[in-house]
């Protein structure tokens, strides 16, 4: 290679070094810009709370609104529980101050009324934002929920994915002998169950089952990452070289990904469905509320033909508050009522896999 090639090489490694730096900067600067905005928004969500605290059915109605992406995994038994007993909503960033963090993660907290599917009064649901060497993105694990008799929207999705999540965490620490995990009883039960499955609808709440786009990947394994990186980056600040990962390590990697992780994922694409409730349906509640009205509005000039009399009887019938909330939730459903049996899987809105 002559000088000439030698000094080209140069140049462009030192342009590409330029480059690693300036994506790394833009990095920080962007989580700075989200501990800032939170920290803007904290008081105005605070105020918020307040306002819609005295608002019935409020996030009710911003569910009802759910973008399509989010929407089509509402189905006919999740629209009535939260038509009639979601009562709270929150987004938490819990990790936007904590160093070891990410404040890309966050949870989804619902607060429910008594109600006749499950005993819970808060189902929570956290995603940490986490790293490989040649992934990121969010990981969650399963919750549990405490489904009363015969009542469980999910058919047992969740049960089971909680139950290998559990048993996973018996493995010796540190397993990575992905056979092990796969000659577990639980794993080949929640296998069986998505495959039995597949053909019926995926409840909104199969979304506490959710654990990985990919895998999952832990704090430990992400937090080593993290501290690669850093002395990558001092390195090329330095001016000094960096080092390939080992090919050996790749091709070993590489194996692993072989391993089918969504056999037992049993809400595909759910970090998509939560980053959009996180991101859009949280901090634009107000909007997805109001539009529930402008089609009232809508609906009252259609109705004009409809007379006084007509409209008084309907009112009988019903209170205006339920005509309300099944008209602007549930449009127009006729659902069981809390004595009817176990209601079977709903028409499929979506396919679970891509």
């Amino acid at each position: 290679m002559t000088e000439a090639s030698d000094t080209l090489v140069e140049e462009v490694q030192a342009r590409f070094d330029d480059l690693t730096i300036l994506e790394y900067e833009f990095d920080n600067v962007e989580i700075e810009l989200a501990r800032k905005a939170n920290a803007l928004n904290a008081p105005l969500y605070k105020r918020r709370a307040e306002v819609i605290a005295k608002i019935p059915h409020f996030w009710a109605l911003v569910f009802g609104r759910a973008p399509p992406e989010v929407e089509t995994y509402i189905q006919p038994s999740d629209e009535k529980a939260f038509a009639l007993y979601l009562d709270t909503f929150e987004v938490i960033h819990f990790e936007i101050d904590d160093p070891k963090g990410s404040p890309r993660s966050f949870s989804l907290k619902f607060g429910f009324k008594e109600n006749e599917y499950f005993k819970d009064k808060v189902l929570e649901k956290k995603f940490w934002f986490r790293k490989t060497s040649d992934w990121e993105g969010l990981v969650s694990e399963p919750v549990k929920i405490h489904w009363k008799k015969g009542q469980d929207m999910t058919f047992g999705l969740t049960d089971a994915a909680y139950a290998l999540a559990q048993a996973k965490k018996r493995l010796p620490p540190g397993n990575t002998d992905k056979s092990k995990e796969r000659a577990l009883p639980e794993y080949k039960a929640l296998a069986d169950k998505i495959e039995e499955s597949e053909e019926s609808s995926a409840s909104f709440f199969a979304l506490f089952g959710f654990v990985s786009s990919w895998r999952y990947v832990s704090a430990e394994e992400s937090g080593k990452i993290r501290q690669t990186e850093a002395e990558n980056l001092a390195k090329v600040k330095r001016g000094e070289l960096v080092e390939e990962p080992d090919s050996d390590e790749d091709n070993e990697n590489d194996e692993d990904d072989d391993h089918d992780y969504q056999e037992t994922e049993v809400f595909p694409g759910g970090d998509e469905v939560a980053i959009l409730i996180a991101e859009d349906m949280w901090p634009s509640a107000i909007k997805y509320y109001k539009r529930n009205h402008d089609d009232d509005d809508s609906d009252d000039d259609d109705m004009d033909d409809v007379s006084v009399n007509d409209r008084a009887n309907e009112n009988d019938d019903d209170s205006d508050e339920e005509l309300d909330i099944r008209a602007l939730v549930n449009k127009g459903r006729k659902e069981p009522t809390s004595n009817s049996p176990p209601m079977p899987p709903p028409a499929r809105k979506k396919q679970r896999k891509a």
